[in-house]
C-alpha cells in the first residue's frame, strides 16, 4: 500500500521496547538509589536472572535521540529489542549508523548483528 503524496506515515509504536526501556531505566534508579545493593538481589526480587537484567539495563546507554525515537515510534524496523539487547557500541554515532542499516551498502557485522558498511 502507498500512502498519497505529502502523506505521513503513522507512527509505530513498539510496545515491548517502551516497556523493557521504562524497566531498564526504574531499575537503574533503584540501583543507583542504593536501594538494591546488586544487581543480582534486585533481579532476585524482580524474579528474572541477572543475566537477563543485565541486557535490559544496557538499554539505559542508548543515545538520548534513540531513546525519544523509539518513545514516539520513529524508529526503524529493524530497531527491535532483541537487537537491541545484544552488544550495542558504546559510542552513541556508531549506535547511530548500526540502527540506521537502510541503504544497499550497508550490511549485518557478523560480531554484533548490528548495520554497518563492510
Amino acid at each position: 500500500m502507498q500512502l498519497p503524496k505529502g502523506a505521513v506515515q503513522p507512527q509505530r509504536m513498539d510496545n515491548t521496547l517502551v516497556k523493557a526501556l521504562a524497566r531498564a531505566f526504574r531499575w537503574k534508579r533503584m540501583l543507583e538509589s542504593g536501594e538494591f545493593a546488586t544487581i543480582a538481589e534486585l533481579a532476585e526480587r524482580e524474579g528474572i536472572a541477572p543475566s537477563y537484567m543485565t541486557r535490559v539495563l544496557r538499554l539505559t546507554l542508548l543515545a538520548p535521540d534513540i531513546v525519544e525515537a523509539i518513545l514516539d515510534g520513529r524508529q526503524g524496523t529493524e530497531v527491535t529489542l532483541a537487537r537491541l539487547m545484544e552488544t550495542p557500541p558504546v559510542d552513541w554515532a556508531e549506535q547511530r549508523v548500526a540502527l540506521q542499516c537502510t541503504t544497499a551498502t550497508d550490511q549485518i557485522h557478523p560480531g554484533t548483528g548490528f548495520c554497518a558498511t563492510l
